[in-house]
């Protein structure tokens, strides 16, 4: 797995003057506006979007901040950015805020490691279909992070593909508006609710950082085969179930989910729908020192619906992924997972 663009001093150089200079712009915006790092971000990213100039309301941002920033914008376009070293840009500038503004977990960006493992995931079960036009969705985009990445790597592999996020919450999701247009990636966003009816097209994937919670609507939750009479239903098995009924048969979805999903107090709904719905295809466990706590450790799972062309896996494919740092062991997980799928998918 590569990352192309990325490499290499002038590149690196790049990254930094150009995280730099954003912050600097957005920072000065929140003073300037008095409003939210993030609104600020949002500010920003259309002005620099709408031609490097600065949109005046009521007299703010003063004329003297706005002639700097317009300065500044134009600093940071002429840097021309490639997508992915963009997308490395705005992941400084958001993390940046994350910590002058803390955010509740599930908001929290995707790593990069596992944004590109998703990635190098997806490729490969979607090679055989490699020249044909393909999508995916991400029923939770947040900021769009995890997407990016693993649309960046595709295109970057060759892959006629396109896709589409759904937000619930509007701050996060005109972040990833913003994201798309600095990216020059169009996607397809909805602002709503993932888990009511969606004007989808059934996708060739689905992809999800899930968020782990309990979800309040239980009439909604009930028209689902993983919902309880109980108590509240999981977030984020629902949302498993959600995304699949977007994918076409035979699709694949790839999810971050709890370490214990299958043994928690509501496990038992879930393997239901694994048994009815769709095949548990792998489990992947990820390096511990990519969490902070044993309560927030998450897996990779691939699911993948009942279809014509699909079966249960022989071997359902329990590995643990090494450290992203260990080339030589990643690589050879990539080996065993390249002959797992020719034996199994």
């Amino acid at each position: 797995m590569t990352r192309k663009g990325t490499d290499g001093t002038v590149s690196q150089e790049k990254i930094e003057q150009g995280f730099k200079l954003l912050e600097e712009c957005v920072l000065s915006m929140a003073n300037a506006l008095e409003c939210s790092f993030f609104e600020a971000y949002i500010e920003t990213g259309e002005n620099i979007l709408e031609g490097n100039k600065v949109r005046i309301v009521d007299g703010l941002p003063k004329a003297e901040v706005a002639s700097e920033l317009e300065t500044k914008y134009q600093l940071f376009s002429e840097l021309e950015l490639s997508p992915d070293d963009m997308r490395r840009v705005i992941q400084l500038v958001l993390l940046s805020g994350f910590k002058k503004e803390p955010v509740q977990p599930n908001h929290q960006l995707t790593p990069d490691s596992l944004g590109f493992l998703i990635g190098y995931l997806a490729g490969q079960l979607l090679a055989a279909r490699k020249n044909e036009p393909l999508t995916f969705h991400d029923l939770t985009v947040g900021t769009g992070n995890l997407l990016f990445t693993v649309l960046l790597y595709l295109k970057q592999e060759n892959f006629d593909i396109r896709s589409t996020g759904v937000e619930v919450d509007d701050l996060l999701l005109s972040i990833a508006s913003v994201n798309s247009g600095l990216l020059k990636q169009e996607v397809g966003f909805y602002l709503q609710d993932s888990l009511q009816n969606l004007l989808l097209q059934p996708a060739n994937l689905t992809i999800g950082d899930l968020p782990v919670g309990f979800y309040p609507d239980d009439v909604r939750a009930a028209d689902f085969l993983v919902g309880v009479k109980e108590e509240h239903t999981y977030a984020h098995h629902l949302l498993m179930e959600q995304a699949m009924n977007y994918v076409t048969s035979d699709g694949f979805g790839i999810f971050l989910v709890p370490e214990n999903f299958l043994s928690s107090e509501q496990g038992s709904a879930l393997k239901k729908w694994f048994h009815e719905k769709v095949y548990l295809q792998a489990v992947l466990e990820l390096p511990k020192t990519l969490f902070q706590s044993e309560s927030s450790r998450k897996v990779i799972i691939i699911v993948q619906n009942r279809g014509d062309n699909s079966q249960q896996a022989k071997e359902v494919l329990l590995a643990n992924i090494p450290s992203m740092k260990d080339p030589q062991a990643i690589q050879s997980f990539f080996e065993k997972f390249k002959g797992w799928q020719v034996n199994n998918i």
